[in-house]
């Protein structure tokens, strides 16, 4: 089986290059535009595969997308190339547009061309499956319920407002055109590789170069944590093996405050680094109250029964091994973190927030 995998060189799209080149005998097409958050770094050893292709291609550039699918002939296509981050959708929601609408439009298009022509047998098994987030459902503020995949969309942010987009896309190429189409909706993610603006990895490394730790508001927004390579495991088995027309949520049953997840990363740094940096006597001092994100939702909790009673699917890590797990991970791999900094990207804070 081939699989095209947009976004391969991102946080969750490497997870899965690295799942299906480790664990399958697929072959992968990587299709990547390298923007600031993608890094070939996280492909790791798996690239040396002789069934891993890379394509530095911009999925909103409909000849070189034609050319990929002409060229490489997929029997899937796995699309999680985006822009992702809200604070960077809140300075700047013109990129999101343009990626996680324009694009994946491009890329549907292309991608529909390209299984019309395709002889039936093949037709029948080729797969688009479209990679979102818990986001789009809005925010479950002051209820105890938890996203379905019949939950109605509520967007509150430029980023998940176009990643709601990118679905209502492709559900339409599978009413209209008879795509064979896969959605999934996942919880956040969190482990190895991720790009250090994102919270945890943000936490991690400002902590332990001594800097402030920045916490939203009072800190007790709720978020769902799925540890990406559970998360990688999800996707191949809902491309291999889910029903097409389906959409699948995604969560990892760990329900936590952003505070305790900040104070849970300090609590495992006083044990696995506890050779503060200079003036700092405990990691948790650091911990600093910042304004609010605006349009911030308080709570997401996904059920995710659907994929565990139909395909089997169920997270192997807790929050706590998990993040054990993680913190080692970036205080063992200074090298890559430390070329992702020398970029971009120095530990700054995106948005709007500010310290109260």
């Amino acid at each position: 089986m081939k699989i095209l995998v947009t976004g391969g060189a991102g946080f969750i799209g490497s997870a899965v290059v690295r799942h299906i080149i480790e664990n399958t005998n697929d072959i992968v097409i990587n299709l990547d535009k390298l923007t600031y958050a993608g890094n070939l770094e996280s492909i790791g050893k798996v690239s040396l595969s002789e069934r891993y292709i890379f394509e530095q291609v911009d999925i909103c550039d409909s000849e070189e997308v034609e050319r990929i699918f002409v060229e490489h002939q997929p029997d899937a296509v796995m699309h999680l190339a985006a822009e992702s981050h809200v604070d960077r959708s809140i300075d700047g929601p013109a990129a999101f547009i343009q990626t996680n609408l324009v694009g994946t439009f491009n890329l549907l298009e292309c991608a529909r061309k390209y299984w019309q022509a395709l002889p039936l047998d093949k037709q029948a098994s080729f797969r688009f499956h479209h990679i979102s987030t818990d986001e789009v459902y809005g925010d479950l503020e002051g209820t105890d319920d938890l996203f379905t995949e019949t939950t109605s969309y509520a967007p509150s942010s430029p980023y998940s407002a176009s990643k709601a987009g990118s679905d209502h896309l492709v559900r339409a190429w599978g009413r209209t055109y008879g795509l064979p189409i896969l959605i999934t909706n996942c919880s956040n993610n969190y482990g190895p590789y991720h790009f250090p603006e994102k919270l945890i990895p943000h936490i991690i490394l400002n902590a332990i170069h001594g800097k402030s730790l920045p916490v939203y508001g009072d800190g007790n927004q709720i978020r769902d944590w799925l540890y990406v390579e559970d998360h990688a495991r999800a996707l191949y088995k809902v491309v291999t093996e889910g029903k097409v027309g389906e959409t699948y949520n995604i969560g990892g049953h760990n329900e936590k405050r952003n505070i305790e997840v900040v104070r849970t990363i300090c609590d495992l740094l006083e044990e696995l680094a506890p050779t503060k940096p200079k003036g700092v006597d405990h990691y948790q001092d650091l911990i600093t109250f910042v304004k609010d994100r605006p349009g911030h939702d308080v709570r997401y909790a996904i059920d995710a029964r659907k994929i565990a009673n139909e395909l089997g699917w169920t997270p192997e890590e807790s929050f706590e091994t998990g993040i054990r797990k993680t913190v080692a991970w970036y205080l063992n791999n200074t090298n890559w973190w430390e070329r992702v900094m020398s970029g971009e990207y120095q530990l700054t804070r995106l948005g709007e927030g500010e310290q109260e």
